[in-house]
């Protein structure tokens, strides 16, 4: 395949599928290629320490030759780096490998067509020290509640964390266990599409970033999605946001959608 229909390909493939890495075909080859090249410059620059391999470094950088300067959106955007950065973590946990926690990617294009025997993708490697930087300070941010009847129309977002579900009081065999800041206490149809615990935001000091958590408990019925029971919609598109440490990071006008209730997030 010519170069330049294979970045055409890759890069209609990342538009297609602006949130969701589950969108991407497992199978296609411009990826199975960027994965197997990371792979193996990680390997190649590990260690045996104790019967087990360890990657020192903390900061991939891939540069991808041959895409012209109008494709180059495709790649720089902060869904690509994250995409391989996530399937390198998952390579090197298959492969029982050690790694930074802080491990992370970075993406770089250059229209310059490859030489004569060299790779479209270039790998390097580089271990960056934790740089000391002030919190960031804290932009006022809140809740307006869109659809559903709440506790409140609008929630100032004043805590470090702060819950929302359908119950203000949730309290287990062993006692208390949580109470809402946001809850859809009234009996209605919208209101009873929100679970208990349905979800958490939390304001992360050092970086000033809100993100938010699912908080249900469900079971995947054929396609995980068909239970999420969470999702924000940004610029006219949703994403799902399932049930694990990492959160999504909340933006400004984001539409935060549980069940059938909506809120909407706003930074001041």
């Amino acid at each position: 395949m010519p170069l330049s229909e294979l970045i055409e390909r890759l890069g209609r493939t990342i538009f297609e599928a602006p949130f969701s890495g589950a969108q991407l075909a497992t199978d296609q080859p411009e990826l199975a290629e960027i994965r197997l090249a990371l792979l193996d410059e990680i390997k190649s620059k590990s260690h045996r320490v104790a019967g087990r391999y360890v990657f020192p470094h903390n900061l991939v950088r891939v540069q991808l030759l041959g895409v012209p300067e109008e494709q180059a959106a495709a790649f720089l955007g902060d869904f690509f780096p994250h995409y391989f950065e996530q399937e390198l973590r998952n390579g090197l946990i298959r492969a029982n490998y050690r790694f930074p926690t802080d491990l992370r990617v970075e993406l770089r294009t250059t229209p310059r067509m490859p030489a004569p025997r060299e790779t479209w993708i270039q790998v390097e490697t580089e271990t960056i020290a934790p740089a000391e930087s002030e919190p960031e300070p804290r932009r006022p941010a809140k809740l307006v509640v869109v659809r559903g009847k709440a506790s409140q129309t609008e929630l100032v977002l004043k805590k470090t964390r702060t819950n929302i579900g359908r119950t203000v009081e949730i309290t287990r065999l062993d006692g208390p266990s949580r109470r809402n800041d946001l809850a859809f206490t009234e009996d209605n149809e919208i209101n009873r599409t929100v679970s208990r615990e349905h979800a958490h935001i939390i304001h992360h000091k050092t970086s000033g970033e809100y993100r938010l958590y699912n908080d249900r408990w469900y079971k995947a019925a054929g396609k995980p999605k068909d239970n999420c029971g969470l999702w924000i919609i940004r610029d006219g598109l949703s994403q799902e946001v399932h049930r694990n440490a990492r959160g999504a990071k909340l933006q400004p006008g984001d539409e935060i959608q549980l069940g059938q209730a909506m809120l909407k997030f706003t930074v001041r």
